[in-house]
């Protein structure tokens, strides 16, 4: 079976001997990806010191019902800028369809909407994201870098921050204890 040429709707999960420490143990929701560059939401690490009620509060926007939810680290691009990854049943200005499996929506009026309770039924919040440049993230693939599967719900939405990474491997049928940073050519 034939790779996909694009990512998009993908989990990238880092392999080991991942050369950037930032990367270490990553699973990165793929919501761009074309012959430009590709951008991800990681969901691998919470930001320390700040929920949803607190961005709430620094943006100006009364927390309502919103749940007070972790933040995740979504990638050391644009740090100071907020996402959400969120179920297709909302969307407004600016928001993206991944791959008919989730919407990416970086505005304002999500955050409203969450605290008002008319957004998405589901979603989770980053700041940040992880970018690259036309053939960087391919060239990453090809070193062993990362490693891709099929995006799910499940993943995204229920799965444990601390232990998604170890569960995104075993889904795919890996046990990642057994992977090693080593690798080679033929």
């Amino acid at each position: 079976m034939e790779e996909p040429k694009y990512l998009v709707g993908q989990f990238l999960l880092a392999m080991p001997g991942m050369t950037d420490p930032r990367f270490d143990k990553a699973v990165i929701a793929m919501c761009v990806h074309d012959d430009g560059g590709a951008l991800g939401i990681g969901l691998g690490r919470i930001m320390p010191r700040i929920g949803f009620h607190s961005l709430l509060e620094q943006l100006g926007i009364d927390k309502g019902v919103a749940p007070d939810v972790a933040i995740h680290h979504g990638g050391p691009v644009e740090p100071q800028r907020g996402f959400i990854l969120h179920t297709p049943d909302w969307g407004g200005d600016g928001s993206v369809q991944v791959a008919d499996r989730w919407v990416l929506t970086a505005t304002l009026d999500i955050l409203r909407a969450i605290a008002e309770g008319r957004g998405p039924t589901r979603w989770v919040v980053a700041l940040g994201y992880a970018g690259w440049g036309a053939g960087q993230l391919e060239e990453e693939m090809c070193r062993n870098g990362w490693f891709t599967t099929p995006g799910n719900d499940a993943l995204l939405y229920d799965c444990d921050v601390n232990s998604r990474w170890t569960t995104a491997f075993q889904n795919a049928g890996i046990d990642p204890r057994l992977l090693t940073a080593d690798f080679g050519t033929a």
